[in-house]
């Protein structure tokens, strides 16, 4: 058994939103309030990063149309004892997708973490 750090990340609308920060604020704070109400206070909440497709340098990921924004969030948690990275990856998917039903939600990466000695 091993443990693994996922990382995700979630599509989160946010309505009658002018600014890219406003979002960004509102994105984050709803979904940390949705985790910490179902006792996930130990996910890592934090907006995403989308590369620029001219120069390549990576810039917050939020969009704002028509005073509605698309967020693009970052989750990163920690999976103890699972079977395998797929394990990991459907364990957290499983606890974070609870939590924050009808969000677009998927794993982008499984890191082994080393064991302390």
């Amino acid at each position: 058994m091993t443990n693994y750090l996922v990382a995700m990340e979630a599509a989160w609308l946010v309505r009658d939103v002018e600014a890219i920060d406003d979002a960004i604020g509102v994105a984050v704070s709803e979904a940390g309030k949705r985790l910490n109400d179902e006792g996930l206070e130990y996910v890592e909440v934090e907006v995403g990063a989308t590369g620029c497709p001219a120069c390549g340098e990576p810039f917050d990921s939020a969009f704002v149309a028509a005073d509605t924004a698309l967020v693009g969030l970052a989750l990163e948690m920690e999976v103890f004892n699972a079977d395998s990275e797929e394990h990991a990856s459907r364990i957290a998917k499983s606890e974070v997708g609870g939590a924050l039903r009808d969000v677009p939600l998927s794993v982008v990466e499984v890191v082994e973490v080393p064991e302390d000695e």
